[in-house]
């Protein structure tokens, strides 16, 4: 066991960022096909969902990848070479169902505390406290970038199908952690929600005492 634990703190931390998304999105997976509640949402709190802009294209590159399935066994001569090509298809297929399925389950969502949880699948997670958040608005925005971009003046962008819905104002910085590890931190959280105005207004509603 130790040998196992000393070989895996060895591993780069962005390889084993990676490979624990990649086991939560298979989590996730299961968790979508079996219709199991969405991941972290409690009773009495809302549930986010953000996967509107990415369905279709998401959808549309699975199709894309099964046909390109289809097409390279009927060409590819060599049953060694169309066994591993086979493989390495059905493994991207699953992949990106299971990324789908992580964004699904994992909404963002607003605890009955008042705070917020942030989310992008399983690549992304950051918890915003009721009292870092200053204000919160709907505010539709197409900006330029990574699915996690921030700018020079601390606005975190997390961009789903190039958009964002709702921003949200913090009265501090917040420290996070980008999808492969590193830290960093945002005054301005800008990020996407299919209905921003249901959030926006369970956001503002003041925390139970």
């Amino acid at each position: 066991m130790r040998q196992i634990v000393g070989a895996w703190a060895g591993v780069p931390l962005p390889v084993r960022r990676l490979l624990a998304h990649e086991l939560r999105s298979a989590a996730s997976l299961g968790r979508w096909v079996l219709r199991r509640p969405p991941h972290g949402v409690g009773a009495g709190e809302l549930a986010a969902a953000y996967t509107g802009p990415q369905t279709a294209m998401m959808y549309g590159l699975v199709f894309v990848a099964l046909i390109e399935t289809v097409a390279l066994s009927l060409l590819i001569p060599w049953p060694s070479v169309h066994r591993v090509v086979l493989v390495l298809d059905v493994y991207g297929v699953l992949l990106m169902l299971a990324m789908h399925a992580a964004c699904v389950t994992r909404p963002h969502v607003v605890r009955r505390d008042g705070s917020l949880r942030i989310r992008y699948g399983a690549l992304f997670d950051l918890t915003v406290p009721a009292d870092a958040v200053a204000s919160a608005r709907v505010d539709r925005r197409y900006p330029q970038g990574r699915l996690v971009s921030l700018s020079e003046d601390g606005v975190l962008d997390l961009i789903v199908g190039s958009q964002t819905t709702v921003t949200v104002e913090l009265n501090r910085p917040l420290p996070f952690t980008r999808p492969l590890g590193s830290r960093a931190e945002a005054r301005t959280l800008r990020f996407h929600a299919d209905d921003p105005r249901a959030l926006v207004a369970a956001l503002r509603q003041p925390a139970p005492p």
